[in-house]
């Protein structure tokens, strides 16, 4: 008597599993992203007006500076 077995997933399954992944991915990529800009900001607040100066910046346009590809964008 010979057994069979499938090791394969049905085809809705592996496709649903495909897509929670996916949005698992965009969902962790974009809180890197935003972690990584927040600290960008908080290292810039934290420098002195002169340091800020040498950067060509000033405290007020800290955070325009750190999302300007995404205001550029809109």
């Amino acid at each position: 008597m010979a057994y069979i077995t499938f090791d394969t997933v049905p085809v809705p399954l592996r496709a649903s599993a495909e897509r929670l992944l996916q949005r698992l991915g965009v969902a962790i990529e974009a809180y890197a992203l935003r972690r990584g800009r927040r600290a960008q900001v908080e290292f810039l607040q934290g420098l002195s007006d002169a340091q800020l100066a040498e950067r060509g910046l000033t405290r007020d346009a800290i955070v325009e500076h750190v999302f300007r590809d995404k205001l550029l964008s809109l």
